[in-house]
């Protein structure tokens, strides 16, 4: 599914083509050739690799997958790859992926589009002089239950890594995005409470939790929280986010997908970035319209678009990486501790953790 949200993208960029695709499912494999009938269809990764049009890589496949598949390419040819998150899925891995880091000759750019949503990314521009330097940071995001996917990998804690890596590896990314600092404590509750309780694949229950909180301390001295329910789809918006410090407080309203958003209700809510000075007090609200043909284009707020093009430039040596494999790796391991910390009831100190970046260096 995301796939198809990436090929729509991509079309939409300049000079800019799909040259082969590798979808193993039938379904998604006509979708993909319907959306790039000039595409090649193969049969492999390896397949891929072997078509001399492809210059550059992006990796769209289920979670557990991802690690090995940047595995295969690094040994076959290394190019420049834009690869969904989560990098990988469990501790163990990370001996894995530090191994992988080291040797990679070319750039390695994580998919983590929550950075470029328009809101957000203007948010984070005036953050630090509405705020004055940020102490508390805070991000909710009120949403629809998991989507239905290929095989339904996606309902089972073994597939993804868990819920605090599989969807909120995106808002640990923005925490560390935003305050410029790396976690030092994590403690968490969380768990399955309304969604899939009753659902079963291939003998299997599914697992997946549905909403948490998260409270992660920083080695700068700020603070940040997490609030996750993935049964309030009702909200107007789907993620609202705020930073506060000593001058005030600056926050951005983003809905959700448009087409999740009812007909009867009239037109989708707009994006918003409100500031609100302690002195003279008074918010001041900006609204944040984003491209239309963007919108259409895919269900994150235009940023897979915006994302792109950084990829793109970062891969034809005119742009630096600005996600690499450090802030993926530091965005899962920030999940694996919230959900150590929401399992045991204990505080997870990062500066210990073998599956963060620092224990590998």
């Amino acid at each position: 599914m995301m796939g198809q949200e990436h090929l729509r993208n991509i079309a939409l960029l300049p000079d800019v083509a799909v040259a082969a695709i590798f979808e193993p499912d039938a379904g998604m494999r006509a979708l993909a050739a319907e959306a790039v009938p000039s595409a090649k269809m193969v049969d492999s990764v390896e397949d891929v690799l072997a078509v001399a049009e492809v210059n550059c890589l992006l990796i769209a496949s289920p979670n557990y997958l991802h690690l090995q598949q940047l595995e295969t390419i690094a040994r076959i040819r290394p190019l420049p790859v834009l690869v969904e998150k989560p990098l990988f899925t469990a501790p163990e891995d990370a001996p894995r992926l530090a191994a992988l880091r080291a040797a990679y000759p070319a750039p390695i750019w994580v998919a983590m589009e929550y950075r470029y949503m328009p809101p957000v990314a203007r948010m984070i521009e005036e953050a630090a002089e509405a705020t004055g330097g940020i102490r508390m940071l805070t991000i909710r995001e009120h949403r629809f239950p998991f989507l239905e996917k290929v095989g339904d990998w996606n309902r089972l804690n073994r597939n993804t890594g868990g819920t605090l890596v599989e969807k909120c590896c995106h808002f640990f990314d923005l925490m560390r995005h935003i305050l410029k600092s790396d976690p030092v404590r994590i403690m968490a509750s969380g768990g399955q409470s309304v969604n899939h309780l009753d659902e079963v694949y291939g003998g299997e229950k599914s697992d997946i939790w549905d909403n948490a909180y998260v409270i992660v301390d920083f080695a700068s001295g700020a603070r940040a929280m997490l609030e996750l329910c993935m049964f309030a789809e009702g909200a107007r918006y789907q993620e609202e986010i705020s930073a506060v410090g000593p001058k005030g407080k600056i926050e951005c309203l983003v809905p959700g997908p448009g087409r999740f958003w009812p007909e009867h209700l009239g037109e989708p809510p707009v994006a918003q970035v409100i500031v609100s000075p302690r002195d003279p007090k008074g918010p001041r609200v900006v609204e944040i319209p984003v491209d239309p043909t963007l919108l259409a284009a895919g269900d994150h707020n235009g940023s897979t678009f915006y994302q792109h093009q950084r990829f793109v430039r970062a891969a034809r040596g005119e742009g630096e990486v600005e996600v690499a494999v450090k802030d993926g790796w530091w965005a899962v391991a920030m999940g694996l501790a919230a959900q150590q910390s929401a399992l045991t009831g204990q505080v997870v100190d990062m500066t210990t953790q073998t599956y963060a970046p620092g224990a590998q260096n």
